[in-house]
């Protein structure tokens, strides 16, 4: 049984507060956990079964019905964090052996932060601090599986903790919210960000994007992603009007510019192959 997820609006800064829980935020990919009759089905946030990604957690069987929902992790054992690129070898895995053999080199947990519903009854119209109660009340059936912590109104604090690691980022979530099927202010990301600074060398013929460049070891600017994101009209009226004098070439689906634009962007971090996670503008620099 398929249940859709409560989303997260933006926070945009850590903040206390007595009447917030607040959460590591776990960077990987949601999931809900259904077990109706003694059947497991696992699904993404867009009602995408995955239960054969994930047979380790598949796997799980509690004596009750139970539906809840959490985030997928994949933590490496070098610092405890949950690696995203890691999360998506496993999510996008299809072939029995590969995913057989993923279960043993790079093992999935199942981070829970709810419960929607508890033996026969659905629970959603309960407030979170007694969800969370309920979560609590339950025992895990595998080691693939575990309940994610959290703390009271001490949201600051908490994501000094988080900096320190280098983790994505706090979930704060109201005690007292009903959990809904759709996004809501009651909870709330603030993301840890990274930042760092770019050139622009081109944009997209298309929908918006513009092409970002950083410098290597030798001294030459090389690509690192796409900034779709963060531009302000204004921007974007600013870039356009200074790179029509700065045109290096162009192909059926970019257009090229010298790398004499520079920018600051955010993002989630770097990729392992040097490239920038989810990149946001936020300013130009000189």
């Amino acid at each position: 049984m398929f249940i859709s997820p409560m989303l997260l609006e933006k926070a945009d800064a850590p903040f206390s507060d007595s009447r917030y829980l607040f959460e590591p935020k776990i960077d990987g990919h949601r999931l809900i956990f259904s077990q109706i009759d003694g059947n497991v089905r696992l699904y993404t946030r867009h009602n995408n079964d995955c239960t054969r990604q994930y047979p380790e957690i598949a796997a799980a069987r509690f004596d009750h019905d139970v539906i809840l929902d959490g985030e997928i992790a994949c933590v490496n054992p070098a610092n405890g964090v949950s690696d995203f690129e890691a999360v998506m070898s496993r999510f996008s895995a299809r072939k029995a052996d590969k995913i057989r053999n993923l279960t043993v080199t790079n093992p999935a947990t199942f981070a829970v932060f709810d419960v929607l519903r508890y033996r026969d009854a659905d629970v959603r119209k309960l407030p979170l601090i007694e969800r969370k109660e309920i979560l609590a009340g339950l025992a895990m059936p595998n080691v693939s599986m575990g309940v994610v912590p959290y703390v009271e109104g001490a949201g600051e604090a908490l994501f000094t903790q988080i900096e320190a690691r280098e983790m994505e980022g706090v979930v704060a979530k109201r005690k007292d919210s009903a959990y809904v099927s759709r996004r809501s202010p009651d909870w709330r990301k603030i993301i840890n960000w990274t930042y760092a600074d770019v050139f622009i060398t081109g944009y997209r013929k298309g929908e918006f994007g513009w092409l970002a460049g950083v410098v290597d070891d030798r001294g030459k600017v090389r690509p690192a992603g796409i900034i779709e994101f963060g531009a302000s009209p204004t921007h974007k009226k600013a870039f356009y009007g200074v790179s029509k004098s700065i045109l290096s070439g162009e192909d059926s689906e970019f257009v090229y510019v010298e790398p004499r634009i520079g920018a600051r962007v955010k993002m989630r971090n770097w990729t392992k192959a040097g490239m920038l996670r989810t990149p946001v503008f936020c300013e130009f620099v000189v």
